[in-house]
C-alpha cells in the first residue's frame, strides 16, 4: 500500500513536525522551560499523533499492539493519547499540564457521549497500568504508572497530572509515538 500524493504531503508535514518536538521534549533542558512553553510543545505534538491514528497503516499498527504487546498498550497509543488532545483542543483554558482537568459537566456541556465521555467512561475505575521506558542518550531507566480517574461524575475533576505526570509521562508518551509512528518511515533524511 502506497500513500497518495496527499497522504505524502500530510505525512511529510506530520512527522517532521512530530519529530522536531519529539527531539526538544527528550533534550536535557525541556522541562526547565517556562511551563506554559513546555505545555505549548506538548499539544501540538498530541495534535500532529492524533491526526496520523486517522491513516490506516498507523491503524494497523495500533491493531496488531493488541495482539503483540503488554495489555493497554495499544488503548493507551491511540485511546489514552487522543483523549489528552481533545481534552487539551476542547478546553483550551490552561497555560500548563498541571492545570489541566476535566469534569463530567464540562465533557458534556453541549452534548452528552462524545469521545472524551466515552473515554472517561469507559476507563473510570480501571487498574494503574505500571511501564518502563530506557531513554537510550541517558543510558536511564524511568517508571511510571498511568492511573485512570476512579470517579467522573459532575463534581470530581479529572486531572490530566493524575493521569499521565508531565515529566515522565509525556517522555513516555512521546516515545511510544515516536515507535508507532516510526514503523511507517523507510528512511529519515538530515535537515
Amino acid at each position: 500500500m502506497r500513500p497518495s500524493a496527499p497522504e505524502v504531503e500530510f505525512l511529510q508535514l506530520s512527522y517532521n513536525r512530530f519529530y522536531d518536538i519529539y527531539d526538544e521534549v527528550m533534550s536535557d533542558n525541556f522541562f526547565e522551560k517556562e511551563p506554559w512553553y513546555r505545555f505549548s510543545r506538548i499539544k501540538d505534538a498530541f495534535a500532529v499523533y492524533s491526526e496520523l491514528l486517522n491513516y490506516e497503516p498507523i491503524k494497523l499498527v495500533i491493531r496488531s499492539l493488541k495482539k503483540i504487546r503488554p495489555p493497554m498498550e495499544a488503548e493507551i497509543a491511540s485511546e489514552l493519547f487522543k483523549f489528552i488532545r481533545n481534552v487539551i483542543t476542547h478546553f483550551p483554558f490552561f497555560e500548563n499540564w498541571n492545570e489541566v482537568w476535566t469534569t463530567k459537566s464540562l465533557v458534556n456541556w453541549y452534548k452528552d457521549g462524545k469521545t472524551i465521555d466515552k473515554f472517561l467512561e469507559k476507563y473510570k475505575g480501571h487498574t494503574q497500568v505500571k511501564y518502563r521506558f530506557w531513554e537510550y542518550n541517558k543510558k536511564k531507566m524511568s517508571y511510571l504508572s498511568i492511573n485512570f480517574p476512579n470517579h467522573y461524575d459532575k463534581n470530581s475533576k479529572v486531572y490530566l497530572k493524575e493521569i499521565l505526570t508531565e515529566h515522565e509521562g509525556i517522555k513516555f508518551s512521546f516515545i511510544l509515538m515516536r515507535q508507532i509512528m516510526d514503523t511507517q518511515v523507510e528512511k529519515i533524511k538530515d535537515k
